[in-house]
């Protein structure tokens, strides 16, 4: 079965993220072969979290277009630190708005697909059909 157009905005919502985390690797690791990183074991430590975390978003993206929960699930996790770390930048003088509007707004707008992909892509779902789940829960009874 093919994803639904929701399924694929937000795969290339959460590629679009894994590649600029992949490019500030690289940013990265240029400042840490220019002498300008503090600590060289944190520099490495950053850069392999950071392409770490790149590789996951990444890997969400294409689990978004196979239908898999778990990859639902996690890129909506880095959504919600997104749209966090977004929110926080609000509290720096003066406010970076650029950054605030690339991370916070991609995590909206990522978060916001990701829902609607869940909803279109589980109702349609032939597992979640099988289970002879009528909608109610047992304790409104």
């Amino acid at each position: 079965m093919r994803a639904s157009g929701p399924a694929v905005a937000a795969a290339i919502v959460l590629a679009a993220e894994g590649i600029a985390l992949a490019v500030v690797c690289l940013l990265e690791l240029f400042a840490l072969g220019a002498g300008e990183a503090s600590s060289t074991v944190g520099g490495i430590a950053m850069i392999v979290l950071t392409l770490l975390a790149a590789g996951a978003l990444i890997a969400f993206a294409y689990g978004t277009l196979r239908r898999a929960s778990w990859a639902r699930s996690g890129a909506i996790v880095f959504q919600v630190l997104g749209i966090a770390l977004g929110l926080a930048s609000l509290s720096i003088d003066p406010v970076p708005w650029l950054f605030t509007l690339a991370v916070g707004g991609t995590g909206v707008v990522g978060l916001v697909l990701l829902i609607a992909a869940v909803r279109r892509d589980g109702g349609s779902d032939p597992r979640l059909q099988s289970r002879g789940y009528d909608g109610h829960d047992d304790l409104d009874d």
